[in-house]
């Protein structure tokens, strides 16, 4: 770590005009932990229907890089979860994000979401179209979030302390990168 070689570029990096990535891709995955014996709820997430611990991944879209990440607990809605973590992207960057992050449009202007279906209704050919091209755009954050879970430690049950949860995904996520850049060099 002292060498500065696995090092996340951090969400400053997403403010910057100049260095900054065209295009970032979000979401959020959830690792399993034990139940706590304490305030459970907290942890309790209704996706997975089970106690677990989220980690918000941000990513250049072009190069497959980690540039930040955030953790939370298993409860919080993923938009919730951007809030708290802080991230504000520069103006020019365009973001790509699934439907759990409703809302994004009124605080960064260049979001792609999918379009929603409208309550008793139906989607429109042109729609699902766009949701289609979108999610081909989006994959790239899922095949990274597979790459970080081949580290069992982020895909089986976390027996560890939560507290250094955030310590050793951001290591898993620098070694990714670290990995990239040395493949990226060898090409």
């Amino acid at each position: 770590m002292r060498t500065g070689r696995f090092r996340l570029p951090g969400k400053r990096q997403l403010g910057r005009d100049f260095g900054t990535p065209s295009v970032v891709i979000i979401d959020v995955t959830e690792t399993p932990i034990e139940r706590p014996k304490r305030r459970q709820r907290a942890f309790y997430s209704g996706k997975q229907k089970g106690h677990t611990l989220k980690s918000q991944l941000v990513i250049d879209a072009t190069t497959q890089q980690v540039i930040c990440t955030f953790f939370g607990k298993g409860r919080p809605h993923d938009f919730k979860l951007f809030k708290a973590s802080g991230v504000h992207f520069h103006p020019l960057i365009e973001s790509l994000q699934d439907k759990g992050y409703q809302g994004l449009q009124k605080l960064h202007a260049h979001c792609r979401l999918p379009k929603k279906k409208p309550r008793e209704g139906k989607l429109t050919a042109a729609d699902k179209a766009y949701n289609r091209q979108l999610a081909r755009e989006r994959v790239g954050i899922e095949h990274v979030n597979r790459r970080l879970k081949v580290f069992r430690i982020l895909s089986g049950r976390y027996r560890n302390r939560r507290k250094r949860f955030g310590l050793r995904c951001n290591l898993i996520a620098a070694l990714y990168n670290f990995e990239q850049t040395q493949a990226a060099k060898v090409s």
